[in-house]
């Protein structure tokens, strides 16, 4: 992000607004930027009469214009067995992963395929089963080989990895045993320690860390919480975590140790305008991050101590992101709050949509891609 330039800092529904289209459906994952071509996924009803039965589907649309170019049916998902979802939930709510000439989507358990660039499905697994709670959450991740994920049911939790060339199954790890709710939503992250790669992997009760190429489990922390959401970020040789519910704390774990390392690589912690919902953002040697409230926070990464504290106003579900020396907000209502990278809190400006979001941003050059309710906007100043 640190290599965008002119991103735009004011807008509005008619103000540096370069494109706005329906986007058919609905999902929360975020848009994803690649060669001029946005993909997202979406599902959309098959009848009127039916928000359950829902059609899964990967888009591609023209990044200058919001043209669509293609449309591919994934999956079919039934609403006689499917569960209810969370009133901020979709049936589309992970975000793809492009690498190359492919495209990986993940739906919960509905299911999980690799498309090429045109559309056309290479694979399909739908094999993994287990009970979600709320719906579909966390997205995929690429590991060498591996394509690996969450999944965190009520009846069972796990991490699988499928052959990304393939989409066959090549491990799953049962999660440590715990008591309580179990249920969560997060996004695992791979990271390079000592020259090892790892997975992190935050669920409910528990953050593991786990080798890629065959699920060894290498090192975990313990804490109470469940249905976390948070993707968990890595910087200055620290792992930053957040717990979940109901009361989330914010763990910085360094990830060199064995074993149960709760009691020895805790770095610091703070439970302090901590998310329940949105991701940690890094941005050299600043933590930020935003409470589902609307308390936004801004750390020393290496230390843990406040920078600054300030409340936006709203509340919050997107992640923020980072481009141009800017740091941006986005609203569940629709406002865009950008903000000054630094330790000391400047305001630039509040921009408001008019229509619902939660979906965090994709940035690409010079713009801005925001997703609402029923559209995708590109934000480029004019």
């Amino acid at each position: 992000m640190a290599s965008v330039q002119n991103l735009p800092v004011n807008w509005n529904d008619s103000v540096n607004v370069k494109w706005k289209v329906v986007v058919p459906g609905k999902g929360w994952s975020s848009p994803i930027v690649s060669n001029d071509v946005i993909y997202m996924t979406t599902a959309i009803p098959l009848s009127s009469k039916s928000e359950t039965d829902q059609v899964l589907c990967l888009i591609a649309m023209d990044k200058d214009r919001g043209t669509l170019i293609w449309k591919t049916e994934v999956f079919r998902q039934s609403g006689v067995e499917t569960d209810p979802i969370h009133l901020k939930n979709s049936h589309a709510s992970p975000t793809p992963i492009l690498k190359e000439d492919r495209i990986y989507v993940h739906f919960g358990v509905s299911g999980t395929a690799c498309l090429d660039l045109d559309g056309k499905v290479i694979w399909r697994n739908q094999s993994l089963t287990f009970t979600p709670v709320h719906g579909n959450g966390g997205s995929p991740v690429l590991v060498g080989d591996h394509l690996i994920f969450n999944c965190d049911g009520a009846n069972r939790q796990f991490v699988a990895a499928l052959d990304h060339r393939t989409g066959k199954v090549r491990w799953t790890k049962d999660r440590p045993p715990s008591s309580g709710r179990r249920f969560s939503f997060s996004t695992p992250l791979a990271i390079e320690v000592e020259g090892r790669s790892q997975v992190i992997s935050a669920g409910a009760n528990a953050v593991v860390s786990y080798d890629p190429i065959d699920g060894t489990e290498l090192w975990y922390v313990t804490y109470d919480g469940f249905s976390v959401v948070p993707r968990p970020v890595f910087a200055h040789g620290l792992v930053y975590i957040c717990t979940g519910y109901a009361t989330p704390w914010l763990l910085a774990v360094r990830p060199d140790g064995s074993g149960d390392v709760t009691n020895t690589h805790i770095a610091w912690r703070t439970r302090t305008g901590v998310p329940h919902n949105p991701s940690l953002l890094i941005v050299e040697d600043e933590l930020y991050f935003v409470s589902d409230r609307g308390i936004a926070s801004c750390l020393d990464a290496r230390t843990g101590q406040s920078h600054w504290r300030q409340r936006l106003g709203g509340e919050f579900s997107a992640s923020p992101v980072y481009g141009d020396n800017k740091v941006y907000f986005q609203s569940e209502d629709g406002e865009g709050v950008v903000l000054q990278a630094g330790t000391d809190f400047s305001l630039l400006a509040r921009n408001p949509l008019s229509e619902e979001t939660l979906a965090s941003y994709a940035v690409s050059q010079n713009s801005l891609f925001i997703r609402s309710m029923n559209h995708l906007y590109c934000i480029q100043s004019r």
